[in-house]
């Protein structure tokens, strides 16, 4: 009698989205110059201005960020954090009995979207999990990413044919929530009173018009997250804390989700608030918004401002709790009716996408649905005054 065939266990490729950032000082000009070419962030009346316009800010900019990437030793390490989350994510996995492994696509610095789909067609997967490492859901961040992914789907056959599970966002997962907990927790008995410590969540800002015109999802699953977190909390230490939401890193004339941060840090210190614990709700690595814009420039204006004892909750990175969160992301995703590539894709329904519309200087409906970062710009008039003056373009690049 003939042995019966084992079927073999399908080779399950992870692909964790994030930007990217600069490693080196000599990275952060051609990072810019990559973020300003791509016509997702700045699209212009003329398609041969792009590259010089590109070039021209990347210049402009680059001294700039030079110093703030220098102020938090030369370079962001958030390829280095993204690649050791995707080993611990992939060792997790495999230990499981997944036969997977782990790939990092990031938007705008490498490793590259492209190049991460080369390496997992290259190893012979039979199916793909994508996994944001963005908690909450945003068109100018996942999707931006999911979009760039898309792209690169409907121009490679290949690529086109392997099957694809999506996690769009993930800001509730039970194990996430108590991974962030936990180091919450842990600040906050390291305080004098640990219950009358303020909880001040800083989430990355986007325009107000994202969320009322184009139906953006971001801040409403910020809010959720922050209630979970808090009522965790709550039966973890058995009193509630005073807690603030507040939004970070806006730039330019327009309005952005409110209070900011840098307002409400001021508000705090003269209401006497003394201790204080800070936690980059949207960041689940750490980069130069979390080491140099809250560590250094918020720290100090909250110091300047009366707070005492300022005490900055560190970014999940690695930490067991959180991994195996993502591990259980990707087991459900694969055992479970995931959404497929274009579901994620999908901008909010508010958004009438036209992509072969007429563009114009400034900011209209079409340029926000198929921005990347270009929230952090306002609009192309604001730019261009800003090239003028020889200006910082502060917050951009700072990813």
């Amino acid at each position: 009698m003939e042995a019966t065939a084992t079927k073999r266990q399908p080779r399950v490729g992870v692909l964790l989205l994030n930007l990217g950032g600069p490693e080196r000082i000599q990275d952060v000009k051609p990072f810019l110059y990559n973020l300003f070419s791509d016509p997702e962030i700045i699209r212009l009346p003329v398609a041969a201005m792009q590259k010089p316009f590109a070039w021209l800010i990347s210049s402009l900019r680059s001294g700039k960020s030079q110093q703030a990437y220098r102020s938090i030793g030369g370079g962001s390490p958030l390829r280095r954090i993204t690649k050791q989350q995707a080993r611990e994510l992939q060792s997790n996995l495999r230990q499981k009995g997944v036969d997977a492994t782990s790939y990092v696509a990031m938007r705008y610095w490498h490793p590259f979207t492209e190049s991460a789909v080369a390496d997992l067609k290259a190893d012979g997967v039979d199916q793909v999990v994508v996994l944001p490492l963005y908690p909450h859901f945003s068109i100018s961040t996942s999707g931006s990413s999911f979009r760039e992914l898309q792209r690169l789907r409907n121009t490679d056959p290949a690529f086109s044919r392997l099957p694809i599970r999506c996690i769009r966002s993930w800001y509730d997962h039970p194990g996430y929530i108590q991974a962030l907990a936990n180091l919450i927790a842990r600040e906050i008995l390291a305080c004098e009173d640990p219950a009358t410590a303020h909880i001040f969540f800083s989430a990355h800002g986007v325009p107000k018009s994202y969320v009322e015109d184009a139906g953006d999802p971001y801040q409403l699953e910020i809010v959720a997250c922050s209630k979970l977190i808090l009522e965790q909390l709550r039966q973890q230490l058995g009193h509630s804390n005073p807690f603030t939401l507040a939004y970070q890193s806006r730039v330019g004339p327009v309005e952005w989700l409110k209070p900011y941060t840098e307002d409400a840090l001021q508000e705090l210190g003269e209401q006497g608030v003394k201790d204080l614990v800070v936690v980059p709700i949207s960041f689940v690595s750490e980069h130069i918004e979390t080491l140099e814009e809250i560590d250094i420039d918020y720290r100090e204006l909250a110091t300047t401002a009366g707070v005492k004892n300022f005490r900055r909750v560190p970014a999940l990175d690695t930490d067991p709790a959180f991994i195996a969160a993502l591990t259980d992301l990707v087991e459900q995703a694969m055992a479970e009716t995931a959404i497929n590539l274009d579901q994620a894709a999908q901008l909010p329904s508010k958004v009438t996408p036209n992509a072969q519309g007429k563009w114009t200087w400034g900011w209209n409906n079409n340029t926000e649905i198929w921005n990347g970062r270009a929230a952090m710009l306002g609009t192309v008039a604001f730019l261009m005054e800003v090239i003028s003056r020889h200006g910082p373009l502060h917050g951009l690049g700072l990813l």
